[in-house]
């Protein structure tokens, strides 16, 4: 799932509650949407929260957890999300929303990996 954050925003930004982040996200190749989320939770150096206001999810909690460890930081996310349109949308959500997360969230790893090195 390709997406762009379309907030103004600079590496220097700090996250605070309230933040509000927008984004053009691309699901299936063709087919643009707008995505909204608010910062709703920020503690520095632990975790910071994030909901959709405003999507394609009729749900989206993502918390970002953080803990210094040895050599270095871990990191775990928990997410919960649902899928509008009942039915179709739990099929769709079985078929290609959960595969697609995951590959999102696999990615970030390698990214991450690709950065900081593998723990």
């Amino acid at each position: 799932m390709r997406f762009v954050v379309t907030s103004d925003y600079t590496a220097d930004t700090k996250m605070y509650a309230g933040m509000i982040i927008t984004y053009k996200i691309s699901p299936l190749p063709g087919i643009k949407m707008n995505w909204m989320t608010e910062i709703t939770h920020v503690v520095a150096k632990q975790y910071f929260v994030d909901e959709q206001r405003f999507g394609p999810y009729a749900l989206w909690h993502h918390q970002h957890h953080f803990k210094e460890i040895p050599r270095g930081v871990e990191m775990t996310d928990i997410l919960h999300y649902a899928i509008p349109y009942s039915i179709i949308g739990r099929l769709a959500n079985k078929v290609f929303v959960g595969k697609k997360l995951k590959e999102v969230f696999d990615y970030r790893v390698k990214a991450i990996e690709g950065l900081f090195g593998r723990m």
